[in-house]
């Protein structure tokens, strides 16, 4: 049954043909003849209304809701964050700010570097700010900053400010016996991007699908996920009494194209195991000891006989083919991983992602040999927590 949206005109014509029925005479033909003015008013308000009652009807569906505020008696909503918080999802999950720690070489070991002095990161313009004071008592010492602002007005939320160990920085003003320029020792807290509102439904509809268990699968996988940047889990039983946990991170949220998560992701995935949106331990079994740990992604090197014309276009088309097949491989698990399974290894199906590539671009090859570790395989399952990847292509 379809319900499409009635025009004005079809609604006011309607309603001058009812009323000409029931006078049982004709309405005048003039547009600004009295009913048919007043159809046109009443023909507005039922449009109106009628769309207005489509929407709400779209807001009983999570696929449908919408994130944006609605004002309704007004009350203000956002119908898919109250599914959410219906279901224990919670709200999307905001930007966080990178935290790091510095090295700051001392010049007189007097006084003390202040709270609230400004870092900033040039390559991106990130500005961070010194947490706490550190007393200038040794020739260096390490000072605790957290991203607060950055080019485009915000407030330094988000993977633009993530460091990696030895990238410099510099004091926005100089400041008293200390080096104008510091280099970052250590990142303790991850900074992730905002939730994108799809990611964030699909959360929703998962959670629908996947009631919490009581430390189910599904359970630790769901927990692990509300940790922003966090984009897979493989949550497996481990010694007696024990759960295994591997996390694979977002390559903005984590700087690793690898996919592994940095120590405080694995720390926020603990900690989400643990407890609820509330702060509550409401989750794992008190009895199940779990370990966090990430994910491993092994390289897989691929022999291409006889490619012919071999560019350097097919060449670049093979490796990113290969490539991206290799990286949506994973680990099976029963009861958790849907069919068909993906988390074999095989020569025989990186040789026909090979010659699709090499058909297409009216190319030939002989033949295809994988290679482990430098020795040919021919198939494998991946392990617990292992992920593939391309490491080289060679051309004979």
């Amino acid at each position: 049954m379809s319900l499409p949206t009635p025009t004005t005109q079809a609604i006011s014509d309607n309603l001058v043909a009812q009323i000409g029925t029931s006078l049982s005479q004709t309405i005048p033909i003039l547009p600004k003849a009295f009913i048919r003015v007043l159809a046109k008013a009443f023909a507005g308000v039922m449009v109106l209304l009628w769309k207005y009652c489509g929407f709400i009807f779209l807001q009983l569906f999570v696929a449908y809701a919408t994130a944006d505020e609605v004002t309704i008696n007004g009350k203000v909503v956002r119908p898919l964050v109250e599914w959410g918080r219906l279901i224990g999802v919670g709200d999307p999950l905001p930007a966080t700010q990178a935290q790091h720690t510095i090295t700051v070489t001392v010049n007189v070991q007097s006084g003390s570097l202040k709270a609230g002095s400004f870092v900033v990161y040039p390559p991106t313009g990130v500005i961070y700010q010194i947490l706490v004071d550190v007393p200038l008592d040794a020739p260096t010492v390490t000072a605790r900053m957290v991203a607060v602002s950055d080019q485009s007005g915000g407030d330094g939320s988000g993977s633009i400010g993530n460091l990696q160990p030895g990238d410099a920085v510099v004091f926005a003003n100089a400041l008293p016996n200390v080096v104008g320029k510091a280099f970052v020792l250590a990142q303790t807290a991850t900074g992730a991007d905002a939730e994108d509102i799809e990611v964030y439904r699909a959360r929703i509809v998962a959670r629908f699908q996947s009631a919490p268990q009581g430390g189910a699968g599904a359970d630790y996988r769901a927990w692990s996920e509300e940790v922003n940047g966090i984009v897979a889990v493989y949550p497996y039983a481990g010694m007696p009494g024990e759960v295994d946990v591997y996390v694979e991170a977002s390559v903005t949220s984590s700087g690793s194209a690898d996919g592994i998560p940095t120590q405080p992701q694995l720390d926020a995935v603990a900690e989400a195991i643990e407890l609820d949106i509330e702060g509550i331990a409401s989750r794992r079994p008190v009895n199940a000891a779990v370990n966090v740990m990430p994910i491993t992604r092994k390289g897989f090197s691929v022999q291409v006989f006889s490619l012919d014309p071999s560019t350097p276009d097919i060449q670049a088309s093979i490796s990113q083919g290969v490539d991206e097949y290799l990286r949506t491989l994973e680990p099976f698990i029963v009861g958790l991983s849907t069919l068909p399974r993906k988390d074999r290894v095989s020569q025989s199906s990186v040789a026909s992602v090979i010659n699709d590539i090499v058909s297409s671009a009216g190319s030939t090859v002989s033949s295809v040999v994988l290679l482990e570790d430098g020795g040919p395989l021919i198939a494998r399952s991946l392990s617990p927590g292992e992920k593939a990847k391309l490491s080289t292509v060679s051309y004979l």
